[in-house]
């Protein structure tokens, strides 16, 4: 019988949280968290001797596993975060709240075709560049987040990581298309309440700030259109390239085709083409590209997924004592993929309800997806969960930290980890409760519950809008080279 991972086998997880949370905000350890080496220095000391206990204690093909899928994941990563920089959005539209909205519309569209990772790289820095004339720009980003960098992924194994997860599993292609409805309640909602924000800081903006923005404008047009290309290879990969087969390995009867990550090797190719071939200028001109941000994210997810082996170990351990319904699996997946990384958590949730929907016994007469065995409400809550619940915190989902690196790095003053989780619980945490229980829940009183909380937060930011809506409004007049008549000229 294998050994069992103790409870208290979660706590270098937990330090590996805490690291993140609070070295930023503690005098002694703030300076020092800013240098990368700091970084890898703690994510190193928690997750080296966990590895290592886990590998004595279960066995070492679990920290083998672990160790591959986060090479897998920092080369995805890696690959569009290289292309995307030879991208570039060249133009400077007026960043009223109306177009920040389109452009988070936009980004909630193609982030099921091209990755929530592609798409967030892609519409960050033209977002940055926008809204540069602007000082209240930190909840733009903290949006870009919530609905490019997560909740735009819902509608194809392309778009986010679980999902993916999904499809090597089974899962049909075309069946995450079914979660459009709860894809569309999600980001519309949370649109709307961006733009009644939006449209308050943009009221509250100095006029100096809004004359700078409406005269500096520039028709939006596309440089570096080569990198389409490489996005193109990325996307191929990621739905028909294999990777190294663990499994056969391990089983013994793998051919010579098992060893070789072929789909890690094209990431790779992808990313040296992009850099290589593409401009210079508009990569480290436009773009002002920089190493800083996936090497950030690179040092702190693997203490992540190395810590977080014996906590997943231990949640599969009391699996069988957890109260499973569609709910549950939707709190259970999403509560857990705030903190653990999203993937794997899918993983873990959807083994537990493939054991359990193949018990005859369980759910008898209900529709289950080909070729997995789960109920489909099932995996509809545990797809939705782990991608919606990815945003709650920055380390839920990889372009979180990303998407919060590149805007630190143009200077952007964003919340710290607590301070960004304190965003999620006022505006996404309620949104995914009221599309719980309107989509999910079955009670009446459920459905009611949730009609109140949208309208509660439809309500709530139309009355923002309209207090602020055509306030701190004004008419340029140029007076003798002075834009608006108070004395500045530009």
């Amino acid at each position: 019988m294998e050994a069992l991972v103790p409870w208290w086998g979660i706590i270098p997880f937990v330090i590996m949280l805490l690291s993140i949370a609070l070295m930023p905000l503690i005098p002694a350890t703030a300076h020092r968290w800013e240098d990368w080496r700091f970084q890898l220095g703690v994510a190193l000391i928690l997750g080296v001797p966990t590895a290592i206990w886990v590998a004595q204690l279960l066995n070492w093909g679990r920290v083998g596993h672990a160790v591959f899928e986060y090479v897998q994941f920092i080369l995805l990563l890696f690959a569009l975060f290289v292309v995307s920089g030879g991208l570039f959005l060249k133009g400077d539209i007026r960043a009223i709240p109306r177009n920040n909205t389109i452009a988070l519309a936009i980004g909630a569209v193609i982030a099921s075709f091209i990755g929530t990772t592609g798409a967030a790289m892609l519409l960050i820095r033209p977002l940055l560049n926008i809204n540069q004339e602007r000082d209240k720009k930190v909840h733009t980003v903290i949006f870009a987040i919530l609905v490019v960098a997560n909740n735009g992924g819902m509608l194809t194994p392309l778009g986010d990581p679980p999902l993916f997860m999904g499809f090597l599993r089974g899962v049909p292609f075309t069946w995450t298309f079914q979660l459009l409805p709860m894809w569309a309640f999600i980001n519309i909602m949370l649109l709307a309440i961006y733009y009644a924000l939006d449209t308050k800081a943009y009221a509250q903006e100095d006029i100096v700030a809004k004359v700078r923005d409406d005269v500096e404008i520039e028709p939006i047009r596309i440089l570096g259109a080569s990198s389409f290309f490489w996005f193109t290879m990325v996307i191929a990969a990621v739905a028909l390239v294999p990777s190294a087969d663990l499994h056969a390995i391990e089983e013994g009867h793998a051919a010579w085709t098992a060893y070789v990550p072929f789909r890690e090797i094209v990431f790779l190719t992808a990313a040296a083409g992009s850099y290589l071939t593409g401009s210079k200028q508009v990569r480290f001109e436009y773009n002002q590209f920089s190493w800083g941000p996936i090497r950030e994210v690179a040092v702190i997810f693997i203490g992540i997924f190395l810590t977080m082996i014996p906590a997943l170990e231990y949640l599969g351990q009391v699996a069988h004592n957890l109260p499973l319904n569609t709910i549950t699996f939707y709190v259970f997946s999403g509560s857990l993929s705030a903190f653990l990384d999203n993937a794997p958590t899918y993983a873990t949730f959807f083994e537990m309800a493939s054991v359990l929907g193949n018990d005859p016994s369980v759910l008898p007469g209900v529709a289950r997806v080909v070729a997995t065995g789960v109920p489909v409400y099932w995996l509809e809550a545990i797809s939705v969960g782990s991608v919606s619940c990815g945003a709650i915190t920055y380390i839920g989902n990889g372009p979180n930290f990303m998407v919060k690196a590149v805007a630190e790095e143009r200077g952007v003053a964003m919340p710290s980890f607590g301070g960004y989780i304190g965003w999620t619980l006022r505006f996404l945490v309620p949104t995914l409760m009221a599309m719980v229980c309107l989509f999910f829940a079955e009670p009446v009183w459920a459905k009611a519950l949730g009609a109140a909380i949208t309208l509660f937060l439809l309500g709530e930011s139309f009355i923002t809008w309209r207090r602020y809506h055509g306030r701190g409004q004004y008419t340029p007049v140029i007076i003798d080279g002075d834009v608006d008549g108070d004395g500045h000229e530009f």
